[in-house]
């Protein structure tokens, strides 16, 4: 089978590798469509913690199930998504019901090979029904899982203002459940397409340009003076979010989402007198991935219309780097198997 392996930071190859073949308590999967993440575009430029070299990349993926044990209720046919972190179901972490930061956690397409291959064996037990959605929405429930996910660790709470740091693929996401926790969203980037984004596809009711305005006077006004009692860091830049901490409300949550290689600086005195909570966000659960599949059955997301960009496996080696220039627009990059 055709395989795309991140040789080297800025550097991938096409090679021919062997079809997995069906392992007790694994499925084989026919891998349909591949969404590019942030993850995907750090490991290329050689800014992704975590990261080794050569690597499969990959991990938002829609599937069908080739061949399946030890998960009687899926049928070879059916669509699906997986669940990418394979946790090792017995630590401390796992034995809380919380996988997604298993001690031991593997990552695919960071700490093991990813989906950018043909066929992928995966643990039966990692497998989501797809619920009749197409392989565009199964691609995307990975993302927007993550989203759920920093929300639900806010404990977002209806009416309260949630200021929402970056507005890529994560940051829509985190938008988008956080307004259907019933809160007042309020999104913040540099590029003022992508916030033109969030006004015109998301509808979200204020939107600031970090670049061109006084964010803490915006701030101050948006929320008659109190500041956002969220914030949540989707950026993955070290100056956005030490920055980030100087907006918080007084009483306030500060979630991070987003990662990056440095260590947080923090004014002390600032953040003491707040009594602010800082949390971080890894990953996402499978009630996480039930909640947006669930979403997105009802209509309460559209995560097709982040989709900016296709192209078809054999171009992923001459398109990617393109995708990390912010002048290209992209939203969500999506690669068509077959």
């Amino acid at each position: 089978m055709k395989t795309l392996v991140c040789v080297t930071p800025g550097q991938f190859a096409y090679e021919q590798t062997e079809v997995p073949i069906l392992t007790p308590g694994n499925a084989l999967l026919k891998i349909r469509q591949i969404g590019v993440c942030g993850t995907d575009l750090h490991a290329f430029e050689g800014t992704q913690p975590y990261f080794n070299y050569p690597r499969i990349l990959g991990h938002e993926l829609a599937a069908e199930v080739v061949a399946v044990d030890g998960a009687p209720d899926f049928v070879p046919g059916e669509s699906v998504t997986i669940i990418p972190y394979q946790n090792c179901t017995h630590c401390i972490a796992c034995r809380s019901g919380k996988p997604n930061c298993c001690v031991s956690l593997k990552v695919a397409g960071v700490h093991i090979d990813g989906g950018m291959v043909e066929y992928l064996s995966v643990p039966s037990r990692l497998l989501v029904h797809g619920e009749g959605l197409g392989f565009d929405e199964l691609a995307l429930v990975e993302p927007l899982a993550i989203g759920a996910h920093g929300v639900r660790r806010a404990a977002v709470q209806p009416r309260e203002f949630v200021l929402v740091v970056g507005a890529g693929p994560i940051g829509l996401g985190i938008m988008e459940f956080a307004r259907i926790a019933g809160a007042t969203v309020i999104a913040l980037d540099i590029n003022e397409a992508r916030l033109t984004f969030c006004r015109e596809k998301l509808n979200v009711p204020f939107t600031i340009n970090a670049a061109s305005a006084n964010v803490h006077e915006e701030l101050r006004s948006i929320t008659n003076g109190d500041m956002p009692t969220v914030v949540i860091d989707a950026t993955g830049s070290l100056r956005a979010m030490n920055t980030a901490f100087s907006y918080l409300a007084h009483g306030g949550r500060y979630v991070l989402v987003g990662l990056q290689k440095g260590d947080i600086s923090v004014n002390h005195p600032e953040f003491h007198k707040r009594e602010a909570t800082l949390m971080s966000s890894r990953n996402a659960t499978k009630a996480d991935f039930e909640l947006v599949i669930s979403s997105m059955k009802s209509g309460a997301v559209d995560p097709t219309t982040y989709i900016t960009h296709r192209v078809n496996f054999d171009q992923v080696g001459d398109e990617f780097a393109n995708w990390l220039d912010p002048g290209n627009g992209v939203i969500k990059a999506m690669v068509m198997m077959s």
